[in-house]
């Protein structure tokens, strides 16, 4: 299988932009007017879930998967489980993610979970980090091998050994189970995410 990607990701970016973002979207957003009944049990749950108060827009990219709202409520169920209730600590699921992102060539991924990384705790030191990856030095042991654990999973669909072992060191059973299951469902998103051409916020910088 391929050997993990642990060192710093060099590709065209530009490039990789105009390939998955483009002109996009290529579906426009519902107004949530236009949502179905059962679409909008959805955003009140997303909303109670994650604290977004009813004045706030809610996000493009969410209201145009509305469109399939029984998709929809499965994936924001994984979601919520992951994000809002997980047992993995905040900032480490972000630099988790920000790898995986990186690695999935996801624009928009990356340019949101910079903003929620930096809210939870990851500066912009340790983004430059997440950019050189696993084999960084500046990460503790526990980092790098969460790291490493996305490197793995994106190369050979499956965590090593050692890099396993180190982990359990730190983590329990439900957070090494939560691993390889958070990496999966931010793939997937990045699938549905780059495939729909999702811009990201004007003025992010995508590697």
């Amino acid at each position: 299988m391929g050997k993990p990607r642990t060192g710093r990701l060099d590709f065209d970016a530009e490039a990789r932009m105009r390939q998955v973002v483009g002109d996009g979207p290529r579906y426009a957003p519902l107004r949530l007017d236009e949502v179905s009944p059962e679409g909008q049990e959805q955003v009140d749950a997303i909303r109670a879930a994650f604290n977004i108060p009813e004045d706030r827009p809610f996000p493009d990219v969410s209201l145009i998967s509305l469109r399939h709202p029984g998709m929809f409520k499965g994936q924001m169920t994984m979601g919520i489980e992951l994000a809002a209730r997980g047992s993995i600590p905040p900032r480490e699921r972000e630099l988790a993610i920000l790898r995986l992102a990186l690695l999935a060539g996801a624009p928009f991924e990356w340019c949101e979970h910079v903003d929620i990384g930096k809210a939870f705790g990851v500066t912009a030191e340790e983004i430059e980090l997440v950019v050189e990856g696993s084999e960084a030095k500046g990460w503790t042991a526990h980092e790098a091998a969460l790291l490493r654990a996305v490197e793995e999973l994106m190369a050979d669909q499956c965590i090593a050994d050692a890099t396993w072992e180190q982990l359990a060191q730190t983590y329990d059973e439900k957070q090494m189970l939560e691993v390889p299951m958070l990496v999966g469902s931010y793939l997937m998103t990045a699938f549905q995410q780059n495939s729909l051409r999702i811009k990201p916020k004007a003025g992010f910088d995508y590697r």
